[in-house]
Order: structure tokens, then C-alpha cells, then sequence
């Protein structure tokens, strides 16, 4: 019998490497799960953005706990380094043009999955032909839903989420609300999602491959919502509760004004191409 592969890709730049080993921990574990359940093995490449350009993987600051995880049987790590910050989507990219599975994870380093999201996220999309992209229903690190599911944005609900402050929040609460499908994404499958988050995107490998994995063009930001949109056209885009995880990710306007410039040149690629809408 041929074995079943999973291909996994994770993008690092300066990680917190207690935050890195602790979601490793939990991939492994998932991974363990996914073979034990359908007897499908894991592949996991990670992506050093944050090493030097032309550096060699060999001496990489991360191989060591690499090493540790591959050396617990968990599935093989393949580390590319040495391409300097290429951007999330690049960093990937490389990554997906390593893989030949049937599916491919594109994945946060800062997430916990749960035991059993590998194999829950595997079971649907097998089931579902006309699923070409899954995404999870995802927690806070307090134990509160996150809802990465977007709606077609306009430039006030961007503006809005990132950048306001919680008293004008509060005042379009219903607005922003319909905007995170929050009467949505809760306990039950949807389908016919517009916009998830990169954070955790299980594509099958066939449409990855058509659309060409990430665009390029953007460094950070609006490239899962761009990915996301142009999947909308291969086929349906699924979010499934039983598949779950933790996310310890931030907004822009934490992050300083670099990650605001990155932000707004990102939506300025993202409406030139996908339609302008304003309000």
C-alpha cells in the first residue's frame, strides 16, 4: 500500500523559540494522531526568513531544536535559510514547491493545534472533493473564539479593526461583527467562505498549484485574503470546528509604524486588484 503524505509548511522570522518548540510539540503531536488514525505521514519544511542572506541551513540557530524534534520520531523537518526575508507568502511559496502531496498546511509558527486537528482537518477534505481550502475554528490563548473569517472588506471595516479605538469599536460593533462572520463561524461547517486567515490554510495540492501558491507582491499582510479569493474560483472554502487550534497572533497597530506602512501597502495591492469598496 502507498503511503499517504500531508506536507506542512511553517514561516519563521525571529521567532520566540519557547513559543516555537511548545507549537513543534503540538504538530508532533497532531501528526501522531493523523498516522495512528489514517495512517498518513507528515512532512514539515521550515522557512527562516530572519537568517542571514546566503547563510548556510547547517549553522542555523534553530537546527538544534530541529534536530531534538526530529529525533523524538516525529516527521522529518527539511529547514530552508539563507534567502534573507523574502515575506510570508515567498517563504512559503518556497516551501510548496518542495511538497508532492495531495494537501498542503500552510501554517503559523505562533499556534497550538489540537491533538486531533490534523486528522479531523484530513477526514473532511477527503470527504468533500469540492473542498479546495479548510480553516479551523480558532481560540485566544485565554480560551476565547477568534474569528479569522472575513467578508469581503471595505476600506472602513480595515480601517476600523486595525486602527481604532474601542470606543469607536464599540459603536460599530454590529458592523465589525458581520464583517468576522460572527453569526456565522460558530459550532457548524460553512462553506462558501470568501476570506480566511494564513494562519491555518489546508489547501488541496491541486489548486495550490493552479493558483500558484502565495502572490509575491505582497511582503506581509492581505496575501491569505488574496490566496483565499482567487481559491473562491477552483472551488468551495470550508470552515470546520472540529478542526481547532490556539493563536497567539497580534494586530498591525500593535506592532509600530512599519508594520502599518506594510499594512496599508498590502490593502493598496489588495483593492487594486480585487475592487475598491469604501464604506
Amino acid at each position: 500500500m502507498t503511503t499517504a503524505f500531508l506536507d506542512l509548511s511553517v514561516v519563521l522570522y525571529h521567532p520566540d523559540p519557547e513559543l516555537l518548540a511548545r507549537s513543534l510539540d503540538t504538530i508532533g503531536a497532531a501528526a501522531d494522531r493523523l498516522a495512528a488514525g489514517a495512517g498518513v505521514q507528515t512532512r514539515l519544511w521550515i522557512v527562516d526568513n530572519g537568517a542571514p542572506k546566503g547563510s548556510d541551513a547547517a549553522t542555523n540557530p534553530f537546527q538544534a531544536l530541529l534536530d531534538r524534534y526530529a529525533e523524538t520520531g516525529r516527521p522529518p523537518v527539511t529547514l530552508i535559510a539563507g534567502q534573507g526575508n523574502v515575506g510570508y507568502g515567498a517563504g512559503h511559496n518556497l516551501a510548496i514547491r518542495q511538497g508532492d502531496a495531495p494537501y498542503h498546511l500552510i501554517l503559523n509558527y505562533d499556534i497550538l493545534l489540537e491533538p486531533d486537528a490534523l486528522l479531523a482537518g484530513w477526514r473532511y477534505i477527503e470527504a468533500h472533493p469540492r473542498t479546495v481550502l479548510l480553516t479551523p475554528k480558532v481560540f485566544g490563548p485565554s480560551g476565547e473564539q477568534e474569528f479569522l473569517c472575513k467578508r469581503r472588506p471595505t476600506v472602513l471595516d480595515l480601517g476600523l479593526r486595525a486602527f481604532a479605538p474601542g470606543s469607536v469599536k464599540r459603536m460599530f460593533a454590529r458592523r465589525l461583527d458581520r464583517y468576522e462572520m460572527r453569526d456565522v463561524t460558530r459550532d457548524a461547517v460553512v462553506t462558501g467562505l470568501e476570506q480566511v486567515s494564513g494562519a491555518f490554510m489546508l489547501f488541496r495540492r491541486d489548486a495550490l498549484t493552479r493558483l500558484g501558491g502565495f502572490d509575491d507582491g505582497y511582503f506581509l499582510y492581505f496575501e491569505d485574503f488574496d490566496l483565499s479569493r482567487r481559491a473562491m474560483a477552483l472551488g468551495e472554502i470550508a470552515y470546520v470546528p472540529d478542526v481547532r487550534m490556539v493563536h497567539f497572533g497580534g494586530k498591525a497597530a500593535r506592532k509600530g509604524g512599519a508594520h502599518i506602512r506594510m499594512f496599508a501597502r498590502s490593502a493598496l495591492r489588495f483593492f487594486n486588484t480585487h475592487g475598491w469598496r469604501l464604506v
